[in-house]
């Protein structure tokens, strides 16, 4: 039997909450599709306390904030950036064109074509999101995409100079300092001086996520990549400092990120509990994590995996901490996640900065019909046929001919007919059906 030992904010308070954000973002694009450049000034300003005369970096300003770093710290963007960029070349392997002949004379076939142009969002806030540029940039060069912008808005009024340093080595072709709401907007939309792209990707808040809601169908988007959310499944082979830590981890992005423990141990449900406490007062973004703990923080005891695996198919998490003896239990019957991160010796920051597997994962349920952000998602497959004989021709339109006549599609049928006695020297009357 399932057991609640914490409890977060009900739907009916995140409902609430989004339909606040949906009419403030409606607001703020139809004002940017109005007044362009003008509403972007006006709308930095006023977020983001910032009005440049160009939101695009120059050369200069990029070389700037790359003198910014260290040594060691431009090889450590360059290290991830590497095992973001040979895990994306691996995925890219696995898709391949295909050219084959179904029928003598019929040849059906598909290809992978990259998108023209990407727009990667790397969020700011409370922290610029470094490893952002990576997931975005780097696996939408990887993919072929010719022309990849990125943006992010400023830190303390200027550009983050990691932030900047990331995007240009990940390889940008334009880097731009817009933030929120008017960078989706921007890319989606674009103005007198920003060139519109074909998708928007990346991770944000619930403003910047409802924006690619509302934008996706007149541009292609990633995913809906929102607040964070961070599920622990664990059972008594691990200890509570480990899953407090693990929470809480993920817990200080924001003030409205589900930190939720799943276990079999009640031991450990109330072990965590405590640890959580008393963590809070030692780590020093408790101020944000203790809120996203105490609003949204759950703690659910199971009596068995099956009942685990099933509340955590249910929660459908951004992220998956599997902390048990059999953690591939989970891997072989879990459905509804963003990503797993199989056993102790991992976690999800590994995944989140550096080990090579993207951090831009479906959140708000979205894990139940998506995988996350990888480099598939910016190549288009496309299929094409020719029909290379006159036999052929004429074989598949007395087929489709009379599969037209089933439905009434006259028109359709036509377009069979014209070919069956063209290529097959055989007569149909106009508008009729194939013997």
């Amino acid at each position: 039997m399932v057991r609640f030992l914490k409890q977060g904010r009900t739907e009916e308070q995140s409902e609430s909450d989004a339909a606040q954000v949906q009419s403030t973002v409606s607001g703020i694009l139809a004002d940017i599709g109005k007044r362009g450049d003008e509403a972007l000034l006006e709308y930095s300003r006023k977020f983001d306390q910032w009005a440049p005369e160009s939101f695009r970096l120059t050369d200069v300003q990029i070389q700037d904030c790359m003198a910014q770093l260290s040594a060691g710290q431009l090889d450590d963007i360059r290290f991830a950036q590497k095992q973001i960029r040979n895990f994306a070349q691996l995925q890219k392997e696995s898709m391949r064109d295909v050219e084959v002949e179904t029928l003598p004379g019929v040849i059906l076939g598909h290809k992978n074509l990259p998108v023209e142009s990407v727009a990667c969002y790397v969020p700011g806030g409370k922290f610029p999101l470094v490893a952002s540029a990576h997931m975005g940039v780097v696996t939408a060069k990887v993919a072929g995409v010719p022309r990849v912008v990125a943006s992010s808005p400023v830190v303390n009024g200027k550009p983050s100079a990691a932030v900047v340093a990331a995007m240009h080595l990940a390889g940008a072709d334009e880097i731009y300092t817009l933030g929120g709401v008017q960078a989706i907007g921007a890319f989606a939309i674009g103005t007198a001086s920003i060139r519109p792209t074909t998708m928007v990707i990346g991770p944000g808040n619930a403003y910047v996520a409802e924006a690619k809601r509302q934008l996706f169908g007149r541009i292609g988007i990633d995913l809906l990549a929102g607040p964070t959310e961070t599920l622990v499944i664990a059972d008594d082979s691990v200890d509570a400092e480990l899953c407090a830590t693990d929470l809480l981890g993920q817990a200080e992005h924001g003030y409205n990120t589900p930190a939720i423990l799943i276990t079999n141990s009640e031991t450990l449900a109330r072990e965590t509990m405590q640890e959580i406490e008393r963590l809070l007062k030692i780590l020093p973004t408790a101020n944000t994590a203790g809120v996203s703990w105490r609003d949204y923080g759950q703690v659910i005891v199971c009596d068995s995996y099956e009942e685990m695996v099933e509340q955590a198919d249910l929660i459908a998490s951004e992220h998956v901490q599997v902390m048990t003896r059999d953690p591939d239990y989970f891997l072989n019957n879990m459905r509804n996640y963003g990503a797993l991160f199989l056993g102790a010796r991992t976690n999800v920051a590994y995944g989140d900065k550096v080990i090579g597997t993207n951090h831009t994962l479906p959140t708000g349920k979205a894990a139940r019909y998506t995988g996350g952000l990888w480099v598939g998602k910016f190549i288009k497959t496309c299929t094409y046929q020719k029909v290379l004989t006159d036999e052929a021709s004429a074989l598949v339109g007395r087929y489709c001919s009379r599969l037209c006549g089933i439905e009434g599609m006259v028109g359709h049928g036509e377009q069979a007919n014209i070919r069956i006695r063209r290529y097959g020297n055989t007569d149909v009357p106009y508008a009729g059906v194939a013997a």
